[in-house]
């Protein structure tokens, strides 16, 4: 099991990736989430894995604040989400602390490869031989 805990700053983060996830599973993983901005972002995670390694899970453009009251979505009927962080390395953190290591996890990657802007990256993937 990865291990992780609330990270103390997350300045300097930006979009790394995507996830597809029930809200439920972020909080049984990760906890209940922190406040967002109120109007772009509700909720996010702020982690810092155990190497070191930032990342955030946030909804983004998603909210009522934002939307309006027609089309924004409450956190619990989210489904997708960014993952932030300062290296690609966030990503794959985040999806490993849900699914665990797996095959599943190097398919999802292999998949989606250009979804998370690891072109060049592929090599980094491999580096994680339990994935």
């Amino acid at each position: 099991m990865i291990k992780f805990k609330k990270a103390k700053s997350v300045q300097n983060t930006f979009l790394q990736g995507y996830i597809e996830v029930p809200y439920e599973k972020l909080v049984k993983v990760f906890g209940p989430p922190e406040e967002g901005d109120g109007y772009k972002t509700q909720v996010e995670w702020r982690i810092e894995f155990e190497d070191g390694t930032i990342a955030t899970i946030y909804d983004y453009k998603m909210s009522k604040e934002y939307l309006g009251p027609d089309e924004g979505l409450e956190p619990e009927e989210i489904t997708e989400w960014h993952i932030g962080g300062r290296e690609p390395q966030a990503v794959i953190l985040v999806y490993t602390a849900i699914f665990g290591k797996s095959e599943t996890i190097k398919k999802i990657f292999e998949e989606k490869i250009a979804t998370f802007n690891l072109i060049g990256e592929c090599k980094w993937i491999q580096a994680y031989p339990g994935l």
